[in-house]
């Protein structure tokens, strides 16, 4: 096919998909939604179920579970009787192609002249599923059915009418069931605005040459992916790290992962990973998958997404592992475990093409969410947040600054609406300073913020990365670890769990004060340039103490500013000590 009609083509389909991102985000009701982007929409081959196309305003940790999510949903829609135009499916089952419960997705047929053409999916986060804590995130829970309501596959619409029993049974075992249900609808409605610039599209280019163009898409993925992975070193590579604790039982939990590269294949092995935990920290098999996806996908980020992009990659994932959750075991800490799958990605990769694998980012979604009834309104309030930190360094750079999870890449909700909604105030948001490792290029920073409840609250927490820190690469320093602290009654406090706790009760004054990590460092810091060392000192990126420690540098002078100071180092002192630690400028 000529190339300007692949492009054009391509371009649509995927301008499809980014219409149902924003109809999403800009028709749901909850913040979560509207604010933080927390949702994913797609086209899907009818037959096998593969991406056709997906948004690039949803999250990337739904990169390859729609598509799993479809690929099942189409067995048991058959099993049932077959599509019918105007149908629409729901579930939010974690251990069918789902991630955990707040996540619910919705699944619809696309038909045109009678035919079954592709399979349209949307999947959003709701801003509570019931359960124990506010929000879904319950870091105590021990089954599935203690983080909210579980819902099976099952029929929402048939043949366009709403089954509004089946709603109502959903949004009354919520706590927000006017948000929830205004998200709902309006990620049902995105299958309308799909429908009509399918048609549009079909229109002006024909069904025979569209479906070319989706093969040869598909095809030129596979092809490029293959050509990258057949640059990486044939062998085997190992790497190992460790959760904090499952929120139940407080004792390290071991991840470990091999990759296997032979030519233009490559295998995930996670043999050597620890069991079901107790508590929430576990990931759904198919989220496991993806997450290795999203992390070639960093290391490979021009490589376009459709069922193509995944071909290429094998995996053995052990069924009695954390890497692979069955019913009943409680998933509601997946966002934690999916970066440490990220996590093992590059640090495994490390070995083998460290000049394009980053160091380890900071490691942890950090949730945390509180609910309450509002003392002015008398209604139930709930609000889920995720705090950002820093990335690593790579070959290529210094790590980002104060950035939001590469699994989970929600925006950081707005201080202004969450204060509005919810009876809270915000007192600092800013960065931290040394969180970041050092190296030739360093890790990012993470950042520190603090609350104060108004009136009183249930605050959940569900972090981790607070006794393992973000790892260093290729002779880079590791980052700070997580902080959590509560102030309760005017004393300090931390979690025995030191980042999980759940519905903890704050009254009015108390206080809650998170430090995210940076990223880890890359290369040895004292290679690192001394004017760069001098801008990050003046910066408050780094101490005093770590310029001198880790970077080697020798500082000439400062001056004091409005209590800041302003330092001058001396380079050729700096670049001769270096020297003399047998480090070449």
């Amino acid at each position: 096919m000529d190339t300007v009609t692949i492009s054009v083509v391509r371009g649509a389909l995927e301008q499809i998909a980014n219409e149902m991102d924003m109809h999403v985000i800009r028709a749901a009701i909850s913040p979560i939604i509207s604010e933080m982007n927390d949702c994913a929409n797609g086209i899907f081959n009818a037959v096998t179920g593969e991406t056709i196309a997906q948004g690039q305003f949803g999250l990337p940790v739904f990169l390859a579970n729609m598509q799993f999510m479809v690929q099942r949903m189409n067995q048991e829609v058959a099993a049932s009787g077959g599509w019918n135009e105007g149908d629409v499916w729901m579930t939010n089952s974690p251990y069918f192609g789902g991630t955990h419960l707040p996540d619910v997705t919705m699944v619809a047929p696309y038909f045109r002249d009678g035919k079954l053409l592709a399979i349209l999916a949307t999947t959003g986060h709701m801003i509570d599923i019931g359960g124990s804590a506010p929000g879904g995130f319950a870091p105590n829970a021990k089954d599935i059915h203690q983080e909210g309501i579980f819902i099976p596959p099952l029929k929402l619409v048939d043949r366009g009418v709403r089954n509004e029993g089946v709603m109502q049974m959903v949004l009354r075992n919520l706590r927000l069931p006017a948000e929830v249900g205004g998200d709902l609808r309006a990620m049902n409605n995105v299958f309308d605005v799909a429908r009509q610039r399918l048609d549009r599209v079909l229109g002006k280019f024909g069904e025979q040459t569209v479906a070319e163009v989706i093969d040869e898409m598909v095809v030129r993925s596979e092809r490029q992916m293959r050509s990258y992975i057949e640059e990486i070193p044939d062998g085997e590579y190992h790497f190992e790290d460790y959760l904090d604790n499952d929120g139940v039982t407080d004792a390290p939990i071991k991840t470990a992962l091999t990759i296997r590269v032979a030519g233009a294949d490559i295998e995930f092995d996670f043999t050597g990973t620890a069991p079901p935990s107790v508590g929430p920290m576990n990931l759904s098999r198919t989220s496991t998958m993806s997450m290795c996806y999203v992390a070639l996908k960093h290391i490979f980020p021009d490589v376009p997404v459709n069922g193509g992009t995944f071909r290429a990659v094998k995996f053995n994932v052990p069924e009695h592992c954390v890497f692979s959750a069955q019913y009943p075991t409680p998933v509601g800490g997946y966002l934690e475990v999916a970066g440490k799958v990220v996590d093992l990605v590059f640090g495994a990769l490390a070995q083998a093409i460290p000049q394009r694998t980053p160091a380890a980012f900071f490691g942890t979604t950090g949730v945390f969410s509180f609910g309450g009834v509002h003392p002015d309104s008398g209604r139930y309030f709930v609000s889920t947040w995720v705090y950002p930190g820093g990335y690593g360094g790579s070959h290529q750079s210094d790590g980002l600054v104060h950035g939001v999870t590469p699994q989970s890449m929600a925006r950081v909700m707005s201080y202004e609406l969450t204060e509005h909604r919810a009876p809270v105030r915000f007192e600092r948001v800013e960065m931290r300073e040394d969180s970041g490792g050092a190296g030739w290029h360093r890790g990012g920073c993470g950042s520190t913020f603090e609350l104060t409840a108004l009136a009183p609250i249930s605050m959940t927490v569900l972090g981790d990365r607070v006794d393992y820190s973000p790892f260093g690469i290729v002779g880079g320093k590791d980052a700070m670890p997580n902080e959590v602290e509560f102030t309760i009654d005017g004393n300090k406090w931390k979690p025995p769990m030191r980042s999980k706790v759940q519905n903890l009760p704050m009254k009015a004054g108390d206080r809650f004060r998170a430090s995210s990590p940076g990223g880890g460092g890359y290369r040895n810091p004292l290679e690192r340039p001394v004017e760069q060392v001098e801008r990050d000192l003046n910066l408050g990126i780094i101490s005093e103490a770590t310029a001198t420690t880790d970077y080697g540098v020798v500082i000439a002078s400062f001056t004091e500013f409005e209590g800041r100071r302003r330092y001058l180092l001396d380079a050729a002192a700096s670049n001769a000590q270096r020297a003399a630690l047998g480090v070449r400028q």
